[in-house]
């Protein structure tokens, strides 16, 4: 065989050597999905670029579950918190033209603001000190309930009602929307734009993402219908199978309806848009390769240590770097979770959309880890909600057979005591984060918590938790004998004394 033979022979090997891996890396990730829908974990969109090249894009789900209309590629997803990396651009942009310093205090640009010590580093990497805007805002709130408070009410509402800093700035890291809120502030005041505009005009516009609008919050939360638009969604107790509306809850509403800030959650956007702009970032459109770099490196406390969330100048820095540096930001809100991770040294990225679940980070990362071949779990079902939801619905009998006949199963089943003990105080009413009217259903929670008793017999937690929930339903005995169980188990259950004091004491008057 001659040489030309040879390498013609060499290059169509390594084509299809090629060809094959992507291949696989996209039926991996497909079936890690797949099993993820299959076991009700996710509901949304999901897009992932290796080295500029999309190898995995798919829809999964309802962007309405009450009318089934589907999840598409082009559809637009709230993305929460991804927002902020939008304001940190802007920032640095305008550091990048020389019209602010981060080290600067936030009172030379913003005079009102009543905490001198403050500067915009702090805000960046979320150090400030700041306690959340509810502190400044819910008494006002309470006696004006129609009011909507936007950035033009924040810092009258600071001044009026100064409330104590949480910890000096730079001391600790605390995750929190009210710095990005002042980001925003200090980027109109600097560059003598409205946000939004500022946004359009030097971020979206350069990088292509025409379908990416500011969506303000009070209105995502509670109009009924909106266009092309993924609605967020919750399970309301543990035991649900089927997911309720963000939008058609009273307190999910009326929440979002008083709060119209700016500056830390009001994007909605698409993968592909999300793409553009981690394309731009790549490229150094928007901004140059040395301020991305500083953005990618944990600002340092005070004590000269990382904060411990590892928070940059807008990004948050994962602390494994076998694959890689890994930056991302995650968003959030009652309904839905999102995500965009990228591998900067690969020029790798995962972008994550779930409009049900809030668990998009992880995902995303188990994506990654995927991609760069690595072993990751094929998702499990939670024995503790299909036992829910049988309970809730057929029946202790028939809940307690499907439990013992799946426990077994530990590929495709995982038993959690945590989620079983959550699961029995949701049946007594107390899990509930969203201020619903209460709905109690004891002979359920005792089932619960005595099939998790049965479960981990060496739990003094699961025996307290029976005992709590005897106790509530009046049969004192039984609760005396479970509280008893539950402190020979742990001698310092220090509540469950208590309570088994005060339930022997009244036994004997």
């Amino acid at each position: 065989m001659d040489m030309n033979k040879k390498l013609l022979l060499t290059s169509i090997l390594l084509l299809l050597l090629v060809k094959t891996f992507g291949q696989s890396k996209e039926k991996i990730i497909d079936d890690y999905f797949n099993a993820l829908v299959e076991n009700q974990q996710f509901s949304g969109n999901v897009l992932v670029v290796d080295n500029n090249k999309i190898v995995y894009e798919r829809s999964f789900g309802f962007s309405d579950h009450v009318t089934k209309a589907p999840n598409t590629p082009g559809i637009t997803f709230p993305i929460a918190s991804i927002s902020k990396i939008f304001t940190a651009t802007a920032i640095l942009q305008l550091k990048e033209k020389g019209l602010l310093k981060i080290t600067d205090p936030v009172t030379k640009y913003l005079p009102e603001f009543p905490y001198p010590e403050i500067t915009i580093r702090h805000l960046l990497s979320h150090t400030s000190g700041l306690p959340p805007y509810n502190a400044f805002f819910d008494k006002e709130k309470k006696e004006r309930p129609d009011k909507v408070f936007t950035n033009k009410d924040f810092l009258p509402g600071v001044v009026a009602n100064k409330q104590p800093l949480v910890y000096r700035p730079g001391e600790k890291g605390n995750y929190d929307n009210i710095n990005y809120l002042v980001l925003a502030l200090i980027v109109e005041k600097v560059s003598g734009k409205t946000y939004e505009n500022y946004i359009k005009k030097n971020i979206l516009q350069p990088a292509g993402m025409k379908e990416t609008v500011l969506f303000p919050l009070p209105e995502q939360f509670n109009r009924a219908e909106i266009k092309n638009f993924t609605f967020p969604h919750v399970y309301l107790h543990l035991y649900d199978d089927i997911p309720t509306k963000s939008n058609s809850i009273p307190y999910v509403k009326e929440y979002w309806h008083s709060y119209g800030f700016r500056g830390f959650a009001d994007y909605v956007s698409t993968i592909q848009d999300l793409w553009k702009f981690d394309k731009a970032l790549y490229d150094n459109t928007l901004l140059k390769q040395k301020t991305l770099e500083e953005a990618f490196v944990p600002v340092k406390l005070n004590s000269g240590k990382n904060n411990p969330d590892e928070f940059g100048l807008g990004w948050e820095i994962e602390k494994d770097s076998t694959m890689g540096k890994l930056v991302y930001h995650s968003g959030a809100a009652m309904g839905l979770s999102s995500n965009i991770l990228r591998n900067v040294n690969r020029h790798q990225t995962v972008i994550l959309f779930d409009n049900a679940h809030f668990n998009a980070h992880e995902n995303a990362t188990k994506v990654m880890m995927l991609l760069n071949g690595k072993k990751v779990d094929t998702p499990k079902k939670s024995i503790a909600k299909i036992y829910g939801n049988i309970l809730y619905n057929k029946g202790a009998t028939e809940a307690r057979e499907i439990l013992e006949s799946i426990k077994k199963d530990s590929l495709n089943y995982y038993l959690s005591e945590n989620e079983m003990n959550a699961l029995g105080y949701d049946f007594i009413g107390s899990n509930n984060p969203y201020h619903l009217p209460e709905k109690h259903f004891y002979k359920q929670a005792i089932e619960t918590f005595k099939t998790n008793a049965d479960l981990f017999p060496n739990s003094w937690n699961a025996y307290d938790s029976y005992a709590e929930a005897l106790l509530v339903n009046g049969q004192k005995e039984e609760a005396i004998k479970m509280y008893r169980k539950s402190i020979e188990l742990n001698p310092d259950n220090k509540n469950g004394k208590k309570v088994l004091e005060g339930l022997l004491e009244k036994q004997k008057n």
